[in-house]
């Protein structure tokens, strides 16, 4: 999906509350405000500068504040679930038109919600909420299938490596989809290629997720991975530290994609989510009035301009030819749908 927009060059003042105590009434500007001015908030678990998930939003809302004149808010909400449903009340409440939960915990809070507020359009990452379905039509899950990206990083992994661990955050499905996206592209290439997973049962915890990573390097893994937010943190710690890993990095913003200084010899590819290509398309179409849901959305590798990957050309054993080729063929079979990254339940068989 390729998309061109031109873009209003207006800049407004901020209002950004970093606080999980705040509120989006203590710095924004009331509904009916003089000039129809545009909002739009957004909810994360998580901090906004974690270089990975949290911040593919956060990026993509500067540039929503930036290229369309947007007012922006948001709230760093941790796994607090009682104070989601109070921030979509108050973001609501105060005429926001557009609000983002950047996370699949997000959606329950967000339907509660909805009805009270049929102005605002809520958002919900990571899900595939139908809410015209549902009877929730301005409840709209916006899913980027990451389960094919991380199908590309098991075909690497399965021609570089001989055995892989992911650390996954929570066992909901957009973490468990990854985890078997990423087993198929390995078993695409080697059957029996052997991957350990573990979830942690949180996105925060990066002791936690370093030990369990390097439980998996004690096992012989010699591919390692997360896909757990923050906690995330501590897997790429390991990765930093032995040089004999392969790893890849999760989740990056566009404008660090060709940033590998969390794991700069051991990292040899990044999956890049340019959330902002999805989202101010989006937010261009709520601002202009012409914004209809009709179901939810869904972004895979095809829409290359919002999901790709990149190399780490100075790694220390960086992707060859023949590899690249191989994720080049297997972007193609999943772009044309011959591929179904999510086919089967690979977990089943760890």
């Amino acid at each position: 999906m390729t998309k061109h927009f031109k873009y209003l060059a207006l800049t407004l003042v901020v209002a950004l509350v970093a606080a999980c105590g705040g509120t989006p009434a203590q710095t924004s500007a009331t509904q009916g405000a003089p000039g129809g001015e545009f909002k739009v908030g957004l909810l994360v678990s998580g901090p906004v500068k974690d270089q990975g998930w949290n911040q593919t939003a956060y990026d993509a809302f500067v540039r929503i504040q930036n290229e369309l004149g947007a007012k922006m808010s948001y709230l760093e909400l941790g796994q607090d679930q009682a104070a989601y449903e109070k921030a979509f009340r108050d973001y609501g409440s105060q005429g926001y038109t557009m609000v983002l939960g950047h996370g699949n915990e997000f959606q329950d809070s967000a339907v509660a919600v909805a009805d009270d507020y049929p102005n605002t359009y809520f958002f919900i990452s990571s899900s595939r909420y139908n809410g015209v379905k549902e009877g929730h039509p301005n409840v709209i899950g916006l899913n980027t299938d990451s389960s094919q990206p991380y199908y590309l990083f098991g075909v690497i992994a399965a021609m570089m490596g001989h055995s892989a661990g992911i650390v996954g955050g929570m066992n909901i499905p957009p973490i468990a989809e990854t985890l078997t996206g990423f087993i198929n592209g390995a078993r695409s290439v080697n059957p029996d290629f052997p991957v350990t997973t573990t979830y942690l049962g949180n996105f925060t915890d990066i002791t936690a997720a370093k030990e369990a990573g390097l439980a998996m390097v004690a096992q012989g893994v010699d591919v390692l991975l997360p896909n757990a937010d923050n906690a995330g943190n501590g897997v790429y710690q390991i990765l930093s530290e032995n040089d004999k890993l392969i790893g890849f990095g999760t989740y990056r913003p566009p404008t660090m994609k060709d940033d590998f200084s969390i794991c700069p010899k051991t990292c040899v590819s990044n999956y890049v989510l340019d959330y902002g290509e999805a989202l101010v398309e989006l937010a261009s179409q709520i601002k202009a009035g012409t914004f209809t849901p009709k179901s939810n959305i869904e972004y895979g590798v095809a829409d290359k301009s919002v999901m790709y990957i990149t190399y780490n050309e100075n790694a220390a054993t960086p992707v060859p030819d023949n590899v690249r080729q191989a994720v080049d063929n297997a972007i193609k079979g999943i772009s044309s749908g011959k591929v179904n990254t999510l086919e089967g339940n690979p977990l089943t068989k760890n």
